[in-house]
Formats: structure tokens, C-alpha cells, sequence
């Protein structure tokens, strides 16, 4: 089991080394993020400011408790605290996901602060206040910043809940998110009629299907959003492998094809925040890298576009 100055330690080396340590693929330098600005994007709600790249947990949080595989996320989380993250976003969909990042929180006894965001996916009033009240207990978190409906399920009852938990002080932010296609009839339908302050849904650059009327509306209605599936669960890579990334990478200070897909993501202006999932600290440092620095504009991202059809 590592100890928690040998996490820190960790995390504060691994984040200095340079990326092309950390990925199996070709790369041209950029300029260090220690000396890159953080950029971060309000809630259009309330006007807090979050750092554009988030954590997300599907898959890979859900896992054993055992010191082995403890000590291994807590590299996870301590690169992503390094790189000045702060969303953490589960749910209970995700087996032990939400007891796993409970567990290494608890075992660092000083951390940045967390915005905490989780899910409720369950049908019933009971059933849905029961289900947050233990992933606050499995989270290690008193109050949640933000609980979205999962996948639409049972939406009606669960938002009823969320509105009185938010007039109540229970929960700071409320929203709906969906990872499916299906979806987003119904899904467009409730960011029109409901007070929410967050929408979850997939959108990345081989995936733009959020393009046409999710993220003009958002916009419209002043919701924030949190994009699941960045990297197209891994498929985006297989596109770029060994291929070298194009000048225009520079700049927009990307060092890797991770980076160049997020900040194509983040090139969006409707884009609040960005939540790709890994088990692994060295992958944790090359996402937490696009935290900082330039962004693309307009023409950029349509070069951007250009060059991932082209691979």
C-alpha cells in the first residue's frame, strides 16, 4: 500500500515528466502546463467557475477494495487533483465506482475541494431518495453539488425530488444526462420545460450528433453541460495510432492525441466541462493536461475536423 506521501509524490512526478513518456504514440513538444493558464467555464446558472476537464468513473472505478487497487486509483485521483481538477462525476449505475472514489477520499486526509456529482437511476420517490442518501454515504460527501437523472429513468418523480432537495439546500445543482441516441426527443423536451442547471451527454469529434440541437439549445436556456464517452470509449484512438500529430496541435497546446480530441470538445463554446474515465495515472496526467492553455477557435476546429476524417 503507498503511502500518501508517496501518492503526492507520485502525482507531482508524473505530472512533470513529458507526455510522450506517458502515451505509445508519436508527439511534438508543447509548452509545459505549469506555465499554462487553467481554463475554466462558468455555470451559466450561478456563474461558478469550473476547470473544463472533470473525472468521470464508469468502468473504471468499478473495482475491489483491496490496497492494491486502492493505491492505484488514489494515483488516479492524485493526478487529477495535481492538474487542478475538481468534478467528480459517478453514479450508482456503476457497480462500486461511487464506494471506490468514497474510499480514497477518505484516505486523503487533505485534498482540493471536490465537486461532487453523482446520479439517481432508480424508479419511485422512496426508492429515488434512498438511492441518493447512500451514494452520499458510498461518495464520503455530506451534500452533493450536483445530481442529475440518469438515462431519463423515472425523470418526473426523481426531478420532483431534486427541485425540493435544491430549495431545501440538499443539493446545489440539478440535471438530467443520457448516453443514448434514443433519448433525445425527451431529453430536449425536459432542458425546455425544467429548471435543470446541468445536462450529461455524449458529443466528441467522431461523434457531433449534439451539434444540431442539444448544445444550441442549451445555450439558449442557460444549462451547463458535462460530456460523457469523449474519447468514444477508446475507439478514437485506434484512428490515430502511430500517426503524428498535425502542426496545428501546437497551436492549441496539445501534446497528444488525448488532448487534441478534448480540446476539440472544448473548442465549443456551449462546453462546460469535459469527463473522460480512466484506471490509469499516467493517462489521468495526459487528460489533465488539457486543462490549460489555448483553445481552437471556429477555423480550427473545422481543421481539427478535417484531419480526424483524414487519418
Amino acid at each position: 500500500m503507498l503511502t500518501r506521501r508517496q501518492l503526492l509524490q507520485l502525482g507531482a512526478s508524473t505530472l512533470a515528466l513529458p507526455a510522450s513518456s506517458l502515451l505509445a504514440e508519436k508527439q511534438t513538444p508543447a509548452q509545459s502546463t505549469t506555465t499554462l493558464p487553467l481554463i475554466q467555464r462558468p455555470i451559466p446558472s450561478s456563474g461558478e467557475r469550473l476547470p473544463v476537464i472533470g473525472m468521470g468513473t464508469s468502468r473504471t472505478f468499478d473495482a475491489d477494495s483491496s490496497p492494491e487497487t486502492l493505491a492505484q486509483l488514489s494515483a488516479v485521483i492524485e493526478a487529477f487533483f495535481a492538474g487542478k481538477g475538481s468534478v467528480i462525476d459517478s453514479s450508482p449505475m456503476y457497480g462500486t465506482a461511487e464506494s471506490r472514489v468514497g474510499d480514497v477520499l477518505k484516505q486523503m486526509k487533505d485534498h482540493p475541494k471536490v465537486f461532487a456529482a453523482t446520479k439517481v437511476w432508480t424508479t419511485g420517490k422512496e426508492q429515488g431518495i434512498a438511492e441518493m442518501e447512500e451514494s452520499a454515504r458510498r461518495m464520503n460527501v455530506k451534500h452533493f453539488d450536483l445530481i442529475a437523472v440518469h438515462n431519463l429513468v423515472d425523470w418526473k418523480t426523481q426531478l420532483n425530488t431534486l427541485k425540493a432537495w435544491k430549495k431545501e439546500g440538499k443539493v446545489r445543482y440539478i440535471g438530467i444526462t443520457t448516453s443514448h441516441g434514443r433519448d433525445h426527443d425527451e431529453f430536449l423536451d425536459v432542458m425546455r420545460t425544467e429548471p435543470i442547471d446541468f445536462v450529461q451527454f455524449t458529443y466528441n469529434i467522431a461523434n457531433l450528433t449534439a451539434e444540431d440541437r442539444i448544445l444550441p439549445l442549451a445555450q439558449d436556456k442557460g444549462i451547463a453541460t458535462m460530456i460523457n464517452r469523449p474519447y468514444q470509449r477508446g475507439s478514437l484512438f485506434k484512428k490515430s495510432k502511430g500517426k503524428d500529430l498535425p502542426s496545428l496541435a501546437n497551436d492549441i497546446d496539445c501534446t497528444s492525441w488525448g488532448q487534441f480530441y478534448l480540446k476539440f470538445i472544448l473548442g465549443h463554446p456551449a462546453i462546460t466541462t469535459v469527463i473522460p474515465a480512466t484506471s490509469k495515472a499516467r493517462h489521468m496526467v495526459d487528460n489533465m493536461q488539457a486543462n490549460f492553455g489555448r483553445l481552437p477557435d471556429k477555423q480550427q476546429r473545422a481543421e481539427m475536423l478535417r484531419i480526424f476524417n483524414s487519418l
